[in-house]
């Protein structure tokens, strides 16, 4: 099952959905800001690709935070601050049972989808 993690709003989640559904590709759609994030994922998610990527630094969400929490932020302040406020995690976060992709480019999801 092809699972797109995201926020609807976002032009990147909704370039992604656009780009899936032009190709007739199922996924489902979980809306991080509707559906929260869960621990057990955040915590693979981070094994897998590391804080720093999850973490977007050019949105709203990271300009909000106090300064304070932007200059100390490390793996452990990144975990409760991506559970608590999961619009900070790039997105989209694309889940096709046997890998994950973070963020969206047509090159990197057609190499994805042409197996």
């Amino acid at each position: 099952m092809t699972i797109l993690y995201g926020i609807p709003n976002c032009d990147t989640v909704k370039k992604a959905r656009a780009w899936l559904g032009e190709r007739g590709i199922e996924y489902t759609f979980h809306d991080f800001r509707k559906d929260g994030v869960n621990p057990v994922w955040l915590r693979a998610w981070v094994d897998e690709f590391g804080w720093e990527t999850l973490v977007n630094r050019k949105g709203t969400t990271w300009r909000k935070l106090p300064e304070e929490t932007r200059e100390n932020m490390d793996e452990a302040i990144a975990l409760v601050v991506m559970e608590e406020q999961p619009s900070i995690i790039k997105r989209p976060l694309l889940d096709i049972g046997t890998r994950h992709v973070v963020g969206f480019s047509p090159d990197s999801y057609r190499q994805l989808f042409q197996n």
